[in-house]
């Protein structure tokens, strides 16, 4: 989010979806180790899972509204789409990096389309978006039965990013655009109703107490923290089981 205040409740909110992250990943992390006998990927967490990428994905797409928002007060045109343009391949360059420290890692599994390769791609697709304003839910509400159907055809790897997967593909993280990519346009809707021109169309206390600061500063710094819990959460559960996990 660039220009003007910051929105509280928005670094609040992803905070929150920063935190049940690292609860699942801690959770996932048990059971791919083998420490602890826990379903981590069907039953309770698997939807637990869903919950913390779709919260984490919807306030992208606000955010993504209030960027472009306050950004449009300043620059238009191709300016303003090169912005979005460079942001969405930064990210998805970060994507490739986990990409490639995944396939070394784990080999098999490795992430190929994770969540930083859809925001990536999102962040890229939002430009054809941003005019359609609140109308963006609908077009992400209809995104989500088609995930739901693509998910049943199978097909060659380049079509990974729409959810069209070879046969026997694993990953240990898969996020494509198809039902994903519907979750942003969700928020981009969302964001376009409650923060039009970048700025609160709502009432909220102007000062947050120390929790909600507190959470918020892991909203702030949601990027840096995605890229290294994973590496801290395996380093401390080696060193509290004493279990080789590196």
């Amino acid at each position: 989010m660039s220009g003007g205040s910051r929105l509280w409740e928005i670094d609040f909110l992803r905070g929150i979806a920063i935190l049940m992250m690292i609860v699942y990943h801690t959770i996932f992390d048990l059971a791919f180790f083998s420490l602890v006998l826990v379903a981590a990927t069907t039953g309770f967490w698997r939807y637990f899972a869903y919950a913390t990428a779709s919260l984490f994905l919807c306030i992208a797409g606000v955010s993504l509204v209030v960027s472009h928002d306050r950004a449009a007060a300043a620059m238009s045109g191709v300016a303003l789409t090169k912005k979005f343009l460079l942001r969405g391949a930064g990210i998805f360059a970060l994507g490739l990096l986990v990409t490639a420290a995944t396939w070394v890692y784990l080999g098999e599994g490795f992430v190929i389309f994770g969540i930083l390769h859809l925001i990536g791609v999102s962040v890229i697709l939002s430009v054809f978006f941003f005019r359609f304003g609140k109308w963006n839910i609908l077009a992400g509400l209809a995104c989500i039965p088609v995930g739901f159907v693509i998910s049943t055809i199978s097909g060659p790897a380049f079509l990974l990013p729409l959810g069209i997967m070879p046969a026997g593909f694993h990953s240990v993280d898969y996020t494509p655009l198809f039902p994903w990519f519907g979750i942003v346009l969700i928020g981009m809707g969302i964001g376009s109703v409650l923060y039009s021109g970048g700025t609160r169309h709502f009432s909220l206390p102007p000062l947050p107490d120390r929790f909600i600061t507190s959470i918020g500063f892991l909203g702030r710094h949601s990027l840096v923290i995605y890229l290294v819990h994973q590496p801290v959460i395996i380093l401390l559960l080696g060193c509290i089981t004493g279990t080789r996990v590196l």
